[in-house]
């Protein structure tokens, strides 16, 4: 359990702003364009409206992730988040991964994207099962009741 005191991992400065830049040219936007997609399609219906803003808030961090951190909330309903996974999964989930997945290979051809693809292949898995999850910003204090679940 957290007490709040501890800071979130990640990085700052400008490093952080280039490897931003980099992802988003080579793969953030493609893949914020398809969670785009998802979260308006998932809206349509009254049902799916907070898997639709689940999404949206998952265009944001694909589309800038370096500089921010996923941590898993223990204190939200578990029971609830799992069936909120397994709907998700079924909607938006594996598609989502699957794209994470094969930019992630395009990535990693080359010398220089090979730090970028490890990061796509890290959000396949985010993209998977996102909720119960939340994004916070590096260095910035922990909620309470979270663990580190994904930085980049």
């Amino acid at each position: 359990m957290n007490t709040g005191a501890e800071l979130a991992p990640g990085r700052s400065g400008p490093l952080k702003v280039i490897g931003n830049i980099l992802w988003f040219v080579l793969a953030g936007i493609w893949m914020a364009i398809g969670y785009v997609v998802s979260g308006v399609i998932m809206c349509i219906t009254i049902i799916g409206i907070p898997f639709g803003i689940q999404s949206f808030k998952l265009a944001g961090y694909a589309l800038w992730p370096f500089g921010r951190t996923v941590v898993y909330r223990t204190d939200r309903g578990e029971a609830l988040s799992f069936i909120a996974n397994i709907i998700w999964l079924v909607l938006a989930g594996i598609w989502l991964a699957i794209g994470h997945l094969i930019t992630g290979v395009l990535l990693c051809i080359t010398i220089i994207g090979i730090p970028f693809g490890i990061a796509s292949f890290k959000l396949a898995g985010l993209a998977l099962v996102p909720f119960g999850k939340t994004v916070v910003r590096a260095g910035a204090p922990l909620p309470p009741q979270t663990q580190v679940y994904l930085s980049l």
